[in-house]
Formats: C-alpha cells, sequence, structure tokens
C-alpha cells in the first residue's frame, strides 16, 4: 500500500484537469498577473475602513484616550474586546497549519497558506489596541524587560498583563518563521520565473538560496516539523495566558477556572470562521476555485460546528459554575448578563455561537459557498459580542452601586474597530499580490492520489478490472 493511499469515498482535493505546470502557473498568476476586477473592489473597501481608522487613531493619539467611551467603571471596553477578539482569530491559521502538519492530513495544503498569514496580520491587529490604550503608545517599550535608565522603573512580573506581552511575542516570532519557512519553496518559484532583474532579486533574497536540491527538501520537512511541534503548545497557551488577564482577577463573572479552557475553544471557534471567510474570498479574487474546493469550505465547516457545540457547552458550564458556586455576586453577575441592560449582546452571543453552527448538520447548507460565507460572519459577530459581554457585562456592575454605569462607545471607538478590519484586509489582499497563497510544491504532492484527475483514472482502472475478472 503506497504512504498516499486515500479511501475512494474521499472527494478529491484538486479539481479539473490539472497537472503539475498547471499548478505552477495557478499559483503564479495572482502575482506574476493583473489584479482583478473583484481583488479591486475588496481592495478599495478595506482601504477606505484603513484611511478611516488612521483618522481616528491620529485623533486619539492626538487628543487622549477621553476621546473613547471608556469610563471610570467601565476602562477596559471596546479596546481589550477588540484585542480578545484578534488574538483569537489568529489562533486558527497556526492551528490548522501545525496541527494538521502533524496529523498529516492533506486538505491542509491548499489552505494553510491563508491561514498562517492571517495569524500573522491579526496579531498586529491586535497588539495595537493594548498600545493605545496606554495613552502613550511612544513609550509601548516599557512594557518589555529591558534595561532602562530610568532607575527603578522595571515591568511587573507578577502582571498576567505581561504575560501576554512574552506570549503574544513568542507566538508572533515562532507563526512569522514557520509561514516564512513554508514560503521558501514558492519563492523559489517565483525567482526561477521573473522576467525582470529587480523581481528576481528581489524574490532571490527572499528564497534564502534555496535550489531544490534533494538536502534543501530534508531540512524543509525536519525544520517545518520541529516549528510544527513548537507552535501546537503555543496555540493552546497564548489564549490560557490572555485569559488569566480575567481570572487571576476579583471581578464576578471573570473568576472561574473554566475561562482558560473556554477562550481557547472560543478562539478556535472565531478563528476557523475568520479562515472560511477569507478562503471564500481568496478563491474568488485570485481565481482558485480548483484548489479552494467545495470539499476544503466543507471540512472547515465541520470544524466551525464541533468547536461552536463545545463553545455552547462551555456556556453551560459556566451559568452551573456560577449557580453551583452558591456566591451571590457570581450568580448576580450571569443573571445580569442574561437580564440585564444588556441582554441583547448575551442574546446575540447565544444565537450566534451556539444556533448559528448548528445548522451545519445540513450537508445542502455546509457545503453551499453563500451560507458558509454568511454563517462564518455570524460566528465573527457572535464571538465579538461574546467578549462584549465578558468584559462590560461584568465591570458596568461592580461591587459598589454607586459606581454602578452603562457605556456608551464613540464614534472614534467604532472607527479605530473598523481601521483595523481593514488594515487586516489591506494586508492579506496585498499579500494575495505578492506572495503565492497556495503553497505549490506542497499540493503537488499530493495530486497524484488526490486530484480529480487521478481519482478518474483510478476509478476508470477499477471499472476495467472488475468487469475483466482474468485481469486479476
Amino acid at each position: 500500500m503506497s504512504s498516499h493511499y486515500e479511501a475512494p469515498i474521499r472527494k478529491p482535493l484538486i479539481i479539473g484537469d490539472k497537472n503539475y505546470h498547471d499548478v505552477t502557473v495557478d499559483v503564479a498568476r495572482p502575482v506574476e498577473g493583473r489584479a482583478n476586477k473583484q481583488w479591486w473592489i475588496a481592495f478599495s473597501i478595506a482601504l477606505a475602513a484603513f484611511l478611516w481608522g488612521i483618522g481616528c487613531v491620529a485623533y486619539t493619539v492626538g487628543t487622549g484616550i477621553g476621546t473613547w467611551g471608556s469610563n471610570k467603571t467601565i476602562g477596559w471596553a471596546w479596546d481589550i474586546t477588540n484585542f480578545v477578539w484578534w488574538v483569537g482569530i489568529g489562533h486558527a491559521g497556526t492551528l490548522i497549519s501545525a496541527v494538521l502538519l502533524l496529523f498529516r492530513q492533506k486538505w491542509r495544503m491548499a489552505i494553510n497558506r491563508s491561514a498562517e498569514a492571517m495569524t500573522i496580520f491579526s496579531v498586529i491587529q491586535a497588539a495595537m489596541f493594548p498600545v493605545f490604550h496606554m495613552g502613550r503608545p511612544w513609550l509601548a517599550y516599557w512594557v518589555m524587560p529591558i534595561p532602562n535608565q530610568f532607575g527603578s522603573l522595571w515591568v511587573n512580573f507578577n502582571s498576567p498583563l505581561l504575560w501576554d506581552v512574552f506570549a503574544i511575542s513568542t507566538y508572533l516570532s515562532v507563526s512569522l518563521v514557520f509561514w516564512w519557512t513554508g514560503l521558501l519553496p514558492d519563492f523559489a518559484m517565483l525567482r526561477d520565473r521573473a522576467i525582470t532583474p529587480f523581481t528576481k532579486r528581489v524574490y532571490s533574497t527572499l528564497s534564502f538560496g534555496w535550489s531544490g536540491r534533494a538536502k534543501d527538501w530534508q531540512r524543509f520537512e525536519e525544520v517545518s516539523l520541529v516549528l510544527a511541534g513548537l507552535a501546537t503548545p503555543l496555540v493552546l497557551s497564548v489564549h490560557t495566558i490572555v485569559s488569566f488577564d480575567f481570572a487571576t482577577s476579583v471581578i464576578p463573572g471573570w473568576h472561574t477556572t473554566i475561562l482558560p479552557p473556554y477562550f481557547v475553544a472560543g478562539a478556535i471557534f472565531s478563528g476557523f470562521a475568520m479562515v472560511n471567510t477569507l478562503l471564500i474570498i481568496m478563491r474568488k479574487v485570485s481565481n482558485l476555485e480548483a484548489y479552494i474546493t467545495i470539499q476544503h469550505i466543507e471540512l472547515m465547516n465541520i470544524v466551525i460546528m464541533i468547536t461552536g457545540s463545545i463553545v455552547g457547552i462551555a456556556y453551560i458550564t459556566e451559568l452551573f459554575i456560577a449557580w453551583y458556586s452558591g456566591v451571590e455576586y457570581e450568580q448576580y453577575a450571569f443573571l445580569n448578563r442574561a437580564t440585564g441592560p444588556y441582554w441583547w449582546s448575551y442574546l446575540l452571543m447565544m444565537t450566534c455561537n451556539v444556533v448559528s453552527p448548528q445548522v451545519m448538520w445540513f450537508k445542502k447548507i455546509r457545503t453551499s459557498i453563500i451560507a458558509s460565507f454568511i454563517i462564518s460572519l455570524v460566528v465573527n459577530i457572535g464571538m465579538w459580542f461574546e467578549r462584549f459581554v465578558i468584559i462590560v457585562t461584568s465591570l458596568h456592575r461592580d461591587y459598589l452601586p454607586s459606581s454602578w454605569t452603562m457605556f456608551q462607545p464613540t464614534f472614534i471607538d467604532a472607527g479605530f474597530f473598523i481601521g483595523t478590519i481593514g488594515f487586516f484586509f489591506v494586508l492579506f489582499l496585498l499579500y494575495s499580490r505578492s506572495f503565492p497563497v497556495i503553497a505549490q510544491a506542497e499540493v503537488k504532492s499530493i495530486m497524484k492520489s488526490s486530484s480529480e484527475t487521478h481519482k478518474r483514472i483510478r476509478d476508470g482502472i477499477a471499472h476495467d478490472t472488475h468487469s475483466h475478472p482474468e485481469n486479476h
């Protein structure tokens, strides 16, 4: 039995009559050719949002974070909500790439590059919120434990916020190296196809002298496995540490041991939803429908459905713990979430995160591109509201009734958040025009077992063999 054996019932992962040369041409076309109309439309919308965000950030820096809706009771509101949301999205990229690589899942090969890029770009967006929340972003380097001339000024190693700095910077570093390493054969492919000396020089530099020798491939695979082994526990550790920002406090609704696994499940859930969103856009704007197939979308939807169910169980467990604890403050916090002034956000959270993924049980829905796109957006909205519910509804009713208040976001809050979404898509769309979004070398390695052409030939041979038993 070949190591590439695949059950006959599995659908092809590469459709169309593609050969090795076709894969190279298709993957290089978005980089070498001109952008299509869909790309320009998507880029224009993202750029407009990004520019609006820049304006809001400039106004914030020039005026101060008093322009935000945060107040003395709800000191964390949209900024930390957005921070946790973006960090969560950054999870699935490395998870898809690293974990599926370790488990030798072939369906990862057409989508891992987009997922890894998503991790890098979303962590950049996440980092901006705490930096600007400091009020003096030009002093952001103070969070790093570096020698300084300010005497006793030193970071607080007991603070979970500092643990965030270490966790996220480590995660970003490993993800960046993992992503870059995977790109080396593709950079070399673009280098060899380059027409102009400048382009050739650029991709030659980026490819680090990749020659395609057997030794290169051996080292490439070894390093990829090591990095995947490093990145996998980081996926779990980063959001666990982010949850410590809350779990180590004494605020009712935050002080619970379920938060780490709850946060990790939610992060994977929202991350997969964002990857699905990006893949559906990417296959259209880069004409990659033959490689990012309905089969890929369906598998992603199955993961979303499973992780959505885990998140639903976490919500129920959280309610049970609050009731079983017998602590009246804890019980009130959860009762207030469901029936208090922010009941609508709790309802949105439950509907989007618990109910909407369950429609994926129907094959017709999970194999529909439009339905998948809508549900992935709904899940992302729901996960944002999950963070909003955790943060704002817990803070607006603290131990002192005299400090109870409501949070009202300003247009600067909204503009900053929308600006980061625009920045994320600007980076992603520019990336799709500069770097190969499909790992062409890896896709070629599964063509003999997973392409539509191969399956048709195999089925034809099987049919002939069945028709002529003497051939056995």
